[in-house]
């Protein structure tokens, strides 16, 4: 499988773009939880309201959909990771995943400041290489949103500095993810619903 065999409504309302295969070894080894993925994304829609409403510690666009994957068994994560030299245990903490089902890692970077991408990275890469994780996956937004976001007054609370896709595609091609295979998803415009 590739990103292309991915169902319609997911290529429909998403950029897509993966590394190492990520889309097979979901398709081949985790086929469930690619359904939750699926089902999740294909059903989600950018209201205005989300974008409209001053947010708390968490986006309307995050919690809505970390929600509808813990009720699909997925979880918050953290892990607690240490380098062991010699005897001598040195504490490596790692920051905790958004959501996290059987070795999939999914974080949603909505509007944070774009360091937040190099935090996802390195820990997707740091959880990859302890055998914890397969696959790491980013849900963002596409810079075309800019257009609805500046079309509404909301243009200058999402800035060119927070995150969005073209922020994300260079680290991740720099090498930011190491080994990690990774699978990004970017909300597109067709998302938008200005009724809800």
């Amino acid at each position: 499988m590739t990103i292309h065999a991915l169902p319609e409504v997911i290529k429909d309302g998403y950029e897509i773009h993966e590394w190492r295969h990520a889309s097979a070894i979901l398709a081949s080894d985790f086929p469930d939880e690619l359904s939750d993925i699926c089902d999740v994304l294909g059903r989600f829609r950018l209201c205005k309201t989300f974008l409209t409403t001053p947010g708390g510690r968490k986006s309307k666009i995050s919690e809505g959909i970390d929600s509808e994957l813990y009720q699909k068994g997925w979880v918050e994560r953290k892990f607690d990771t240490a380098f062991v030299v010699d005897g001598n245990s040195t504490a490596s903490p790692t920051h905790a995943v958004d959501c996290y089902k059987n070795k999939i890692a999914l974080e949603i970077e909505w509007n944070n400041k774009d360091p937040f991408f190099d935090r996802d990275l390195n820990n997707f890469r740091l959880l990859f290489e302890l055998r914890v994780i397969s696959v790491g996956i980013i849900v963002t937004r596409c810079d075309a949103l800019q257009n609805i976001f500046d079309a509404i007054g909301r243009g200058s609370s999402f800035g060119s500095s927070t995150t969005h896709m073209s922020k994300l595609l260079p680290k991740i091609e720099g090498g930011g993810g190491g080994g990690c295979p990774i699978l990004v998803f970017g909300i597109k415009e067709r998302l938008y619903d200005e009724n809800c």
